[in-house]
């Protein structure tokens, strides 16, 4: 008795240790707020919270979990803690406590429960704080320089204040007519560039708010911004036109401290600020920007200051209720590249080559004599001859011109303006060029990057190198088409076909979230969909199929790849209201009316005398579009609770298919355009009669043949292709689609030396000519939408729209082609999905992660009489897996969360 009383007491410090390591196996972290970590202006008076579970352990699920939210840094003055909660919901739990309070700051922490009956420890504190929720909550009051206006240069604004001892906090808010770069006691605020960014102005402005606390200091202060053109009064279009929005630059700032007694300090822009120009002379988003170092005003943002010679400021009546607090990343600097190349061309200029196509600018530190000046021109290719060219940019001069004050080293670069570029002529230098003066330097929103894909062809990994540096490039706070030329607007049809690539690429929850927005604002009376967005086109340019069709194609992606509920909301009247006008412009259900940009860019023969040219009926694309878009909104309605709405357009979706099969489909099953689009997009949207859609792939696949493998698609069928060839049986013709490098095909660019995604299929032709340069990006994302089916089809990572934001992901990976191993990841809301197959020795192996408080189904190839193992054991022997059946040669598994290496002998 003694004996076994002594051996429990020796065991109880083992046990005590084990159940401890037990419990620790189970954490919580990765917590964000409406989408994002510690955001410092939420505008949403319900914010929805958000966590990941992290164990090793296979098959975990969240199955309660407890949250706390104060407005106190160390956790008391509770304003919500419900308690604990049976629930496995983990993205985005809607605040439920007390009402919020303008610019105060909430902290919060949660702790889960699991299906081992484990609870983890409470998560690491996160916070939000809350942005200024009333017009009223702005005591600022708009300012304007009151100077002689010159419609080029960029204004300084400045005042001065006295701040006390004891400060706790300091928060400034900034926004403007133009762009702002604001400062703090000679500090750069902030590292966000191209603010308050593009809305549609007169309806939305955005505000930004930053900490400011670091930069304050007890005694005299000086804060201040210097304003540009940018897109609100600079060139915008293709047209020339500028002084869209307005002529008067106006900067609205407010800056709130507050002290460890309690009172609060707020400093307003008023008529007591003073004004003056400095160093840039210009600055234009597409024509670069000068700057003159000799008209700088140094130190003019320091306490010190001694503002001689400044003008006063004017107040400008502008109303505060169009004003929005940001709820997506800026645009920030992101990656450096160093000169690759230092290049004199045939024409005898000295030109840089930075060996990848990118959007930014240059950095550039020179010294020189006074008055000095060096040019930077910039351009994304060379012509057939070896020179510098720039004819593609329209008429966008993009060039820096940087004017020296001499003597010492001297360090440029822009404020107000971007480029798109690979490479950079360089006028004016003196002496030889070093190329470690000069860095190009990326920009773009701060979107977190999310998904990867490799394999064992390196132009396939080259091309998905060109993927994602097309979208880097094009997302600068709206989905531009293009960086370099006199456009760069947000198309919405290049948007909308690439955005289920870009939400793998990229956390684009919050960016496309901001930009739908503005789909709402600027979406006329009748629901049509401008061209662009924000639309400075005009009211008439709109409501064309495919890019109106944006209203419903995005919120629905984001709804698979976030499972964010809450776009499908918000978004729910604009994607109505763009059925209804298709409805409304449609007769018998049938719409054939109006302008349509059609398959745009499609494969077009410059000799078309075989009658092979691509022509897709813009019609039959247009009903094709009106269906799917009427299938989102059921959808969506289902989501959502409309329950009357999914009968209404359920009747309506049908009445639709059946005016597309009397006017585009004939007897036999042929339909009247014979092209791969045509074809693409009526399977792709279930527009054919079940028992016709097989013989319909049939036909595709051999008109895919008859063009010895080549496609003939533009920006709407190619999304769709390569998806609807695996759907019906002909992944291996997608495979020789995507692996084809002569035009047109996906690598003929990558073949070419594209670093970026090529507007055109042959943007530099076969024999190192250009195609038309009125029209001719080598930067515009929009076939990169391929990128979709190498992650859901090639490497195999997919959504279930039963288990949105891969809370139930469906992977099933597709060897095929030339590839010996594919593979992808992916970071969802839950944590890292992964799927990495290799074919080695007549044996296929995979091996896959599955992320905590998720499921998968995993469909592994299952040859007859083959042998499939995980982890080295015979799959019958592995509890945490379950068999569900075998379909079209593939085993269907359950899995729960963990890691797993499969391994598949034939």
């Amino acid at each position: 008795m003694k004996k076994s009383t002594c051996r429990l007491s020796c065991l109880m410090p083992v046990l005590f240790i084990f159940c401890l390591s037990s419990f620790s196996q189970l954490s919580v972290n990765r917590l964000r707020t409406e989408n994002l970590p510690d955001p410092l202006t939420v505008e949403s008076r319900l914010p929805r919270l958000s966590w990941q579970l992290e164990t090793r352990d296979r098959g975990i699920l969240q199955t309660a979990y407890e949250i706390k939210v104060s407005d106190r840094p160390d956790g008391g003055g509770a304003v919500w803690n419900p308690g604990k909660l049976q629930s496995d919901q983990s993205l985005q739990i809607v605040y439920g406590g007390a009402e919020l309070q303008s610019g105060k700051k909430y902290y919060w922490k949660v702790r889960v429960w699991d299906n081992k009956g484990r609870v983890s420890p409470w998560s690491a504190t996160a916070w939000w704080q809350m942005g200024l929720l009333h017009p009223e909550d702005w005591k600022a009051v708009w300012i304007k320089p009151d100077m002689e206006e010159d419609s080029v240069r960029s204004p300084l604004l400045r005042t001065t204040f006295v701040a006390e001892k004891g400060i706790v906090s300091a928060t400034a808010y900034f926004t403007a007519h133009g762009l702002y770069e604001a400062r703090l006691n000679g500090q750069r605020i902030g590292d966000a560039w191209l603010t308050p960014g593009w809305t549609s102005y007169k309806k939305r402005l955005q505000y930004q708010g930053y900490d400011v606390t670091h930069l304050i200091r007890p005694g005299k202060n000086a804060i201040g911004a210097m304003l540009g053109s940018g897109w609100y009064r600079g060139y915008i279009g293709f047209s020339g036109q500028h002084d869209y929005y307005g002529k008067d630059l106006a900067l609205l700032a407010q800056l709130v401290i507050k002290y460890k007694d309690g009172h609060v300090q707020t400093v307003v822009s008023g008529p007591s600020w003073q004004s003056a120009y400095g160093e840039v002379l210009r600055s234009e988003l597409y024509h670069g920007e000068t700057i003159d170092h000799r008209q700088e005003k140094r130190g003019w943002c320091e306490p010190a200051y001694e503002a001689t010679g400044w003008s006063g400021t004017q107040t400008v009546d502008i109303p505060k209720e169009t004003l929005v607090a940001t709820i997506s990343e800026p645009v920030k600097k992101q990656e450096s590249l160093h000169v690759k190349k230092v290049l004199t061309t045939p024409r005898g200029e000295v030109v840089i080559d930075f060996g990848q196509n990118l959007t930014g600018w240059v950095s550039v530190k020179i010294k020189g004599n006074a008055g000095d000046s060096i040019r930077l021109s910039h351009a994304e290719v060379l012509d057939k001859a070896g020179n510098f060219y720039t004819m593609n940019l329209r008429s966008a001069k993009a060039q820096d011109l940087y004017i020296l004050k001499g003597g010492e080293e001297e360090s440029f670069e822009p404020h107000f303006t971007f480029h798109g570029f690979r490479y950079v002529r360089v006028e004016g230098l003196t002496g030889n060029l070093n190329p470690d003066d000069f860095t190009a330097v990326a920009l773009y929103s701060d979107m977190p990057a999310t998904g990867s894909f490799e394999c064992s062809d390196p132009m396939i990994d080259q091309l998905q190198h060109n993927i994602q540096w097309g979208q880097r490039g094009n997302f600068l706070d709206v989905p531009t088409d293009c960086p370099q030329r006199d456009e760069r607007l947000g198309w919405t049809g290049d948007a909308q076909v690439f955005s289920r690539t870009a939400a793998f690429n990229r956390g684009v929850e919050p960016f496309f979230t901001k930009w739908l927005k503005d789909v709402s604002a600027d979406q006329q009376p009748n629901g049509s969909v401008p061209f662009v967005i924000p639309n400075v086109l005009g009211a008439g340019d709109g409501g064309s199929t495919g890019w109106a069709d944006v209203a419903t194609i995005i919120p629905w992606n984001l709804y698979l790849a976030y499972g964010d509920r809450r776009v499908l909301e918000e978004q729910y009247p604009s994607m109505k209201a763009w059925v209804e006008y298709m409805r409304g412009q449609s007769k018998d259900n049938l719409w054939n009316t109006g302008f349509h940009f059609g398959d745009w860019l499609f494969y077009r023969p410059t000799d078309d005398v075989d009658g092979k040219s691509a022509v897709t009926d813009k019609y039959l694309i247009a009903q094709c579009f009106f269906a799917h878009s009427t299938q989102l909104l059921i959808k969506t309605a289902a989501v959502i609770g409309k329950k009357e709405d999914v009968s209404k357009y359920t009747l309506l979706l049908q009445q639709i298919k059946d005016a597309f099969v009397r006017e585009y489909l004939t007897p036999n099953g042929r339909l009247v355009s014979g092209t791969q689009t045509a074809y693409v997009l009526a399977l792709q949207f279930d527009m054919l009669p079940e028992a016709l859609r097989k013989q319909a792939a049939g036909r595709l696949a051999q008109n895919i043949k008859d063009y010895d493998y080549h496609l003939t698609t533009g920006f709407l069928g190619t999304p769709y292709l390569c998806h609807v060839l695996s759907r019906y049986g002909y992944t291996s013709v997608a495979y020789r689609l995507l692996m084809q490098d002569s035009y047109p095909s996906w690598l003929y660019p990558v073949k070419m030396g594209a670093t970026t995604i090529w507007e055109r299929w042959d943007g530099i032709r076969p024999d190192s000519s250009f195609q038309t340069p009125d029209m001719n990006s080598f930067n515009h994302y929009a076939y990169g939408a391929i990128g979709d089916w190498m992650y859901r089809v090639v490497a195999g990572l997919d959504t279930d729209e039963d288990g949105p934001g891969y809370h139930h992901s469906l992977i099933s990976p597709h060897p095929g082609g030339k590839l010996t191993s594919a593979g992808a990841d992916l970071q969802t809301g839950y944590g890292r999905l992964s799927c990495h197959w290799k074919l080695e020795n007549e044996s296929l192996s995979v091996d896959l992660v599955v992320p905590a408080n998720t499921t998968s189904t995993f469909n592994i190839p299952a040859p007859e009489g083959g042998l499939i193992t995980e982890g080295g054991q015979p799959l019958a022997s592995v509890k945490t897996i379950s068999v569900e059946g075998v379909e079209r040669g593939y085993l269907i598994l359950k899995l729960g969360s963990g890691e797993y290496h499969f391994k598949v002998t034939k």
